[in-house]
């Protein structure tokens, strides 16, 4: 009795065990919302312009130390070798520019347009990443349907090997028949290892672009279907104009290089700097022999052979490439939408004639099977009716692929909200 009780402890034990261990074996069920949303999370890229904003915002601080006195301490030693009277001495000195010309309030002003220029890049990326994730779980998705399509005609084909090698036993059709009848469905089978392997490849793309272990098993909680997109090509292309961040650091650009007339105007006009030093000797501290002073200075830069021209100059020029840019950086935009858009509706087109066909190519088929099992039909009508449907289902998956696809690039494309 105790070795009874002992058994079916050890029983209850594994089965606990292997409960536990298909629990954690688990695949992690996405839907696309979610996939977004570990992308964002994960994803580098991300991180990579939150640090470029980072660092914009302490370039506005230097650009403000500007305005700030600075304060400097020196120290000296000196030794005189054998006289033994070393001495050494120190200072303490302070500037603080009152006037530059309006050269710091211009460096300030970029400082600040080059944060919002980071906050728009952080815009910019999370709009990408967004793309590319429904781009990698709409790739994974258009791989499992290719992988049914493909499992299906593989199956149609033993099946309809199994008849043919029938009729050869019973001496009905010839060799031949069955000879070509392997050789489909082996091409068939060969169709479907190089399926399987697309669809491993889209898993694993899209476990990168969320920055997920390569060996997460998922699976996917959505299917690639048709819903209608009542957009118009103007509406889309305004929407782009008012979203896209990249018209927005376009405009920003502009507003900067219009600062850098500023700060090259700078030199034409007078700086005025406030100052104060103090100083004393052979002592750590200050002492009652230490010495001070203040002054103001006042500078003009009356001719300088042509150099503030130049950069004057430079800087308008640099404004109107700026101003060029940003015209071009629009029709770009612009453009991007049209494809877009037209790319969408080519392939709604397409949905609605692949999915008649598909139907038809399947209708073929069973007609062709059963005439052939009725001994009025070929081997090869068979066989051309099973690659027609393969065909049409083929193509409809790959319109349904790239109408999800020409979709998500619209969203991208006129500057969809990624929260």
């Amino acid at each position: 009795m105790p070795s009874f009780k002992n058994k079916a402890a050890f029983i209850t034990a594994s089965l606990i065990l292997l409960q536990n261990t298909f629990a954690f074996a688990a695949p992690v069920e996405l839907s696309l919302e979610k996939s977004i949303e570990i992308a964002l999370k994960n994803n580098p890229s991300i991180q990579i312009a939150a640090e470029d904003k980072a660092r914009s915002l302490w370039g506005v601080d230097e650009a403000k130390a500007g305005k700030i006195p600075s304060v400097s301490l020196g120290s000296s030693y000196n030794y005189q070798g054998d006289s033994g009277k070393d001495s050494f001495s120190n200072n303490v000195r302070m500037n603080w520019q009152l006037y530059s010309g309006g050269r710091t309030e211009a460096q300030i002003d970029q400082a600040e347009l080059g944060v919002k220029t980071a906050d728009l890049n952080v815009v910019k990326a999370k709009q990408q990443l967004k793309q590319d994730t429904t781009t990698g779980y709409f790739n994974v998705l258009e791989s499992k349907n290719m992988l049914a399509v493909n499992e299906e005609s593989v199956n149609n084909l033993k099946a309809h090997l199994n008849i043919v090698q029938a009729k050869y036993e019973a001496g009905v059709v010839a060799k031949s028949e069955v000879l070509r009848s392997e050789v489909e469905l082996a091409n068939a089978e060969q169709n479907l290892i190089k399926v399987q392997n697309q669809y491993d490849l889209a898993v694993s793309s899209l476990l990168n672009t969320m920055n997920m272990d390569a060996g997460t098993e998922i699976q996917l909680a959505g299917e690639l279907t048709y819903v209608a997109d009542t957009r118009t090509l103007p509406e889309a292309i305004a929407l782009a104009k008012q979203n896209r961040p990249e018209i927005a650091q376009a405009k920003v650009s502009v507003d900067s290089a219009a600062k850098g007339i500023t700060i090259a105007e700078s030199n034409k006009l007078p700086s005025v700097s406030l100052s104060a030093s103090t100083g004393w000797n052979d002592t750590l501290l200050p002492n009652d022999n230490h010495n001070w002073s203040v002054g103001a200075s006042a500078s003009w830069n009356i001719f300088d052979a042509g150099v503030t021209k130049s950069k004057i100059n430079q800087a308008e020029s640099s404004l109107n490439k700026a101003k060029l840019q940003a015209e071009q950086t629009q029709d770009t935009i612009e453009q991007e939408v049209r494809q877009s858009y037209l790319n969408m509706k080519e392939a709604e087109k397409r949905l609605k004639t692949t999915d008649v066909a598909a139907n038809k190519a399947k209708e073929d088929l069973y007609i062709a099977q059963e005439t052939y099992k009725a001994g009025a039909g070929t081997n090869l009508d068979v066989i051309d009716a099973q690659l027609a449907l393969t065909q049409a289902k083929t193509n409809h998956v790959q319109a349904l692929y790239d109408y999800n696809v020409s979709k998500a690039n619209l969203d991208k494309a006129i500057g969809s909200q990624t929260e």
